[in-house]
């Protein structure tokens, strides 16, 4: 892993979010994405050398929908930036990490992702993330 590329939330109502991290505390958006897939709106938001993403279901059904129902607002995951996200997800399974991904797939911004199983990682749900 080579740094924390974001720290994913999960929140009710992207805009009234936006509202906060925005106009309260003063991050710059980057932009907005509809990643139909995986039934969500997201907002990157600015913050140094990594940033936050926002997250809004849009499906009660979805991953993120379900977290909400369980959990409430708040982080979701940690993601981080891996060079080659095939040989990172090798390295770690022959580590025995599981993952949720079997293989990567393609999520917002123009991300390759994949997402580790958060029992391999004491109750955190970690995303690697290969930038094309």
């Amino acid at each position: 892993m080579k740094h924390l590329d974001h720290i994913g939330i999960a929140v009710n109502n992207l805009d009234d979010a936006l509202s906060t991290y925005v106009e309260v505390l003063g991050l710059e958006c980057e932009g907005k994405e509809l990643v139909e897939d995986q039934q969500l709106k997201t907002a990157l938001l600015i913050v140094g050398d990594t940033h936050l993403e926002l997250l809004e279901p849009t499906s009660h059904d979805s991953n993120v929908g379900r977290f909400l129902e369980k959990r409430g607002e708040g982080i979701h995951h940690l993601a981080f930036y891996v060079d080659d996200i095939d040989k990172a997800m090798d390295e770690y399974k022959s580590k025995g990490m599981k993952f949720i991904d079997e293989k990567p797939r393609q999520g917002a911004y123009g991300k390759t992702i994949a997402f580790m199983h958060p029992k391999s990682t004491n109750g955190v749900l970690i995303e690697l993330v290969e930038k094309k």
